[in-house]
């Protein structure tokens, strides 16, 4: 009892005596500390006292695969503040290397009783990832909402950025500054939001009578470091504008035209994909898609909420149009593509 008082107490950051109060029921305690205190209980996995049972505090997961890509944490403040202003209390869950598995995070998001369930990113947006504990929680009737996939065979409600106009609007962008050579660095292979990228860049490609040959696409990891690798060997093959899945991709493939010796915008264009904090901070400043956060976040919360209370939600998938936002790391096309000038200057 002694440790649970204190646990609780630091977590709201009260006193064990205040804690003490209100789960003994006795005045003295303002309505917003009881309420904090109540939510701690559940929130650190303790049985409320049984007069109290009956005002179990609704919570819902959200469950993100990361925090250093910084449209998580993006999502996570918006789709946060929107859960509470619902009288809902959100449940962080983020996967770390080694870590708590998505799996497992859902087994113990159903002890805890949850109202729903938010996934923002993870392995349902990975078409060969395993996706049984998303099916455990439609058997037990549990609301969820997924952001950016849908998963087949589930009608869970899904908020998407529309990928095909994205990349519609990046390559558009890339073509009216006469890049000819335009590459892709996407995420894995079964990565659903990629493929639509992907698909979206054929059809652009085709719509404006060009070409987007396989050894223009990568595909890679979502870090940093992926992004880098991919351009890499995109620049190789002499390409002079690059469209990223995500912006630490796009950061990497600016550092990795840097590595080369090369500048940009002036000899290597590069497109984000988010827009997600800081971008605009960068050196160049980054060029990228921006997805609309708050009105899909609030969107996401919306639906959550009309499930939790019995409503009925329309299955399939909400799109969200995206904008591009044109800054710094994009220019005209250079004369020579990247590859065949970096190659010529070390000849010289």
């Amino acid at each position: 009892m002694t440790r649970r008082l204190a646990q609780v107490a630091k977590k709201v950051g009260v006193s064990e005596a205040t804690v003490s109060r209100v789960l003994n029921g006795k005045p003295g305690v303002s309505e917003a500390t009881r309420q904090s205190v109540l939510t701690a209980l559940d929130v650190l996995g303790y049985e409320r006292p049984t007069q109290l049972r009956g005002e179990r505090a609704r919570l819902v997961g959200l469950v993100l695969p990361e925090l250093q890509n910084p449209i998580f944490p993006a999502f996570a403040e918006v789709i946060g503040g929107a859960l509470a202003q619902q009288g809902l209390t959100p449940v962080l869950c983020t996967q770390t290397k080694g870590g708590v598995s998505e799996a497992d995070y859902v087994e113990l998001l159903l002890q805890q009783q949850v109202s729903g369930v938010v996934f923002a990113g993870g392995l349902f947006a990975q078409a060969d990832a395993p996706h049984d504990h998303y099916r455990q929680l439609a058997e037990r009737k549990i609301p969820v909402v997924l952001i950016n996939a849908p998963i087949e065979n589930l009608d869970f409600p899904c908020i998407s950025c529309d990928d095909a106009v994205a990349v519609e609007q990046a390559w558009r962008h890339l073509a009216s500054l006469g890049h000819e050579r335009i590459g892709l660095v996407l995420g894995p292979s079964d990565h659903v939001p990629s493929r639509r990228k992907l698909a979206a860049a054929l059809a652009a490609a085709r719509a404006a009578g060009a070409r987007l040959p396989d050894e223009y696409i990568e595909r890679t990891m979502f870090s940093l470091e992926g992004g880098q690798a991919a351009t890499s060997r995109l620049l190789d093959r002499g390409v002079t504008g690059i469209i990223c899945a995500s912006d630490p991709l796009a950061l990497g493939a600016v550092r990795a035209a840097r590595r080369r010796g090369l500048d940009v915008p002036r000899e290597v264009s590069v497109v984000g994909f988010d827009d997600s904090a800081f971008m605009n901070c960068t050196e160049p400043p980054l060029t990228t898609v921006r997805q609309p956060i708050e009105a899909m976040g609030r969107a996401a919360v919306e639906m959550l909420n009309a499930q939790i209370q019995g409503g009925a939600v329309p299955p399939g998938e909400l799109l969200f149009e995206p904008e591009l936002v044109v800054r710094g790391s994009t220019a005209q096309a250079p004369r020579q593509p990247a590859g065949e000038t970096s190659a010529a200057a070390a000849g010289a």
